[in-house]
């Protein structure tokens, strides 16, 4: 799988909106407004990962922790770790993060891993231009990934802004195992 070489990880921090993915168990399926933050640590080594979604008005998120799978390797293959459940974070879940396209701005980004059972379309807006969706789409293709399975990723109103929000006390995450 061709992945993306020499990402510049401060130029790819900051916030990314979900613009399209994979239905998945760990992401409530009526979620809106799904994003995702990403902060530098101090170490310069380490991402700060916050993935928040909202469901009924209530805020949805989890905390994680990213870093380059090979600090060796100019390849963008991270890792990224959560402790679940979110209202208890006791047991660490580790998967991959793979780049696999990033524009030349860093305003959009295709995301996936190898197994080919994750895909994420991110874009810097909430709202991505049609045209450019396709490329992705068709890039994921391209890589093997069954784009019939891409679930469009509504963003009807900016939500606020995540401390002003009510929260949902990892009810999605509890729903979200039982397929709701």
């Amino acid at each position: 799988m061709k992945v993306v070489r020499g990402l510049d990880l401060e130029r790819y921090m900051g916030r990314w909106y979900e613009i399209a993915c994979f239905p998945s168990t760990f992401q409530p399926k009526t979620g809106t407004n799904t994003r995702a933050t990403y902060t530098l640590n101090p170490d310069g080594a380490t991402v700060k990962v916050l993935n928040e979604t909202w469901t009924d008005g209530r805020r949805g998120y989890i905390e994680g922790t990213a870093w380059r799978a090979d600090p060796a390797s100019d390849e963008a293959k991270l890792k990224v770790r959560f402790f679940v459940p979110p209202f208890l974070p006791v047991f660490p879940v580790t998967g991959d993060y793979w780049v696999l396209h990033v524009d030349a701005d860093y305003q959009y980004a295709l995301v996936g891993q190898p197994s080919l059972k994750y895909l994420w379309i991110l874009c810097r807006q909430p709202h991505m231009d049609e045209t450019v969706y396709n490329e992705l789409v068709e890039r994921a293709k391209e890589e093997g990934y069954d784009v019939a399975k891409l679930r469009r990723t509504a963003h009807p109103d900016p939500p606020p802004e995540s401390e002003q929000s009510p929260r949902d006390g990892g009810l999605w995450w509890i729903k979200s195992i039982f397929g709701k």
